[in-house]
């Protein structure tokens, strides 16, 4: 291929007239039109929906040069403009915004428009010299908006999970470190926020590791779901104007280009018009997000103070939290995870909303789905690893204030129940709080049993031993 040149300014025509664009411009009319429809939030569409679209386009172009619908030098120029996008070149060429109308099809457009210049370029031709290579004719060949969009979004999809699922991994693992390391630390439990019988530092981080394995395990197990894809649907799922030789054809190619196990789906129409599966995925992000958020809010609690709080555990300084009360540090990475997973579930309630908004062939509302999902894998993502590498790996146990708060807790008045009763244990738990006293020492005064039977039975450590 031919080293690559922009060419001087053009004008573009469609049915609704005629635009001019500048030598930069290696899109054309109808990305033109749409950036001009959609200026909203001047952000792009995500890069990786952009790079499995391409991906998807190059797959096309080799399919329909197999099975006879394209030449060998248009799908060698076209699959060279891919694989220069695919190697992270010409990004800036996709500008619609990504809140926009028309079910992708002004994102197909741009991808479309993008490939034919730059192929054209690449054979020593002008952008916009469609006759030779025309973004719908030859680089669109045998698809339409309504298979290429869904696919692309579900590899894309399959990309960050993937990715996701690596950090969630590690969060576990790093979550289990400390339930380790926390073994032997005696505290008090809580119910409600009120004292309850003790427990040990390190089972409250294995419940949060367990937590996260459980959301490891269920997006494992949606990828399954997003595997199933629609290419060669077309525009309503009937595949018109794809034969069935490359709908065959692309599926298998798609799949060796993507290292993904890509199933063509057995009814396409279904995989063109409804969107479940990102409410599926974006539903156990939710999940993932509501444990990560509880998790962040008992990080907040148990370190509070550091003399009028909670004080058990020691979160990592990463700055000063005030400009007014020098000394003070703030549990800020918790509360970016919060933040984070507030904007999960509020992306979750506008993927729902978009999904059964989809009337009969097809969901205009695509794109709002993939804005949403994709950008609630990637703040988890980077936020995950910010919260393992910035607060938990971090954390320290104050051994000493945990443990007397374990000795204080009126709640292990529960281990005399066998012995004295319900009534009479609740008695010596009630005492034990208007005199700010340890149980033990009411047990003792009273002289209820034993000295040496009430320690035993009232000691915080024999609350956490496994029973048999």
């Amino acid at each position: 291929m031919k080293e690559i040149h922009l060419a001087m300014g053009r004008i573009e025509k469609d049915f609704l007239g005629s635009i001019e664009l500048s030598d930069s411009e290696l899109y054309g009319i109808h990305t033109k039109r749409a950036q001009e429809n959609f200026n909203v939030s001047k952000e792009p569409v995500d890069s990786d929906l952009i790079k499995a679209m391409v991906m998807v386009k190059k797959a096309c172009a080799i399919a329909n040069f197999e099975v006879g619908l394209l030449d060998k030098t248009r799908k060698d120029a076209i699959v060279f403009a891919c694989d220069q996008i695919l190697e992270g070149k010409y990004l800036d060429q996709f500008v619609v915004d990504k809140f926009q109308g028309g079910a992708g099809t002004s994102t197909n457009m741009n991808v479309n428009e993008v490939i034919a210049n730059i192929a054209l370029i690449s054979m020593g031709r002008k952008p916009g010299e469609y006759e030779v290579i025309h973004p719908i004719d030859h680089v669109n060949m045998s698809q339409s908006t309504n298979d290429v969009y869904p696919t692309a979004l579900r590899i894309a999809t399959i990309w960050n999970v993937r990715e996701l699922s690596e950090e969630i991994a590690e969060l576990q693992k790093s979550l289990q470190k400390k339930e380790h390391e926390f073994e032997d630390v005696i505290k008090a439990g809580r119910t409600q926020l009120q004292d309850a019988l003790p427990v040990t530092l390190g089972q409250e981080f294995g419940a949060y590791a367990q937590a996260i394995s459980r959301d490891r395990w269920r997006l494992y197990k949606v990828e399954e779901r997003l595997r199933v894809i629609n290419i060669g649907a077309t525009a309503v799922g009937n595949a018109t104007n794809a034969p069935l030789k490359y709908i065959f054809k692309v599926t298998e190619i798609l799949r060796d280009l993507t290292k993904i196990g890509l199933a063509r789906s057995d009814y396409l129409m279904d995989a063109t018009q409804n969107a479940d599966v990102f409410v599926e995925c974006s539903g156990l992000l939710k999940a993932l997000a509501v444990n990560l958020s509880k998790i962040a809010n008992d990080l907040r609690l148990l370190s509070s103070g550091p003399n009028t709080g909670f004080n058990e555990i020691n979160l990592p300084p990463v700055q000063a939290g005030s400009s007014i009360m020098p000394g003070k540090v703030n549990p800020v990475i918790p509360e970016l995870i919060n933040t984070i997973a507030f904007q999960v579930m509020a992306n979750d309630f506008a993927i729902t909303l978009a999904a059964q908004a989809g009337q009969l062939e097809l969901n205009a509302f695509l794109p709002l789905i993939s804005k949403n999902i994709l950008e609630s894998l990637k703040i988890l993502k980077n936020g995950i690893r910010i919260f393992r590498k910035q607060c938990i790996d971090g954390i320290t146990a104050n051994r000493e204030k945990c443990l007397e708060y374990a000795k204080k807790t009126p709640a292990i008045a529960a281990a005399l129940i066998d012995k004295i009763g319900y009534d009479k244990a609740a008695e010596v738990a009630k005492k034990a709080i208007l005199e700010g006293k340890q149980v033990i020492e009411v047990v003792k005064e009273q002289n209820i049993m034993d000295e040496n039977q009430a320690e035993k039975i009232l000691d915080p450590f024999e609350f956490v031993k496994f029973k048999e």
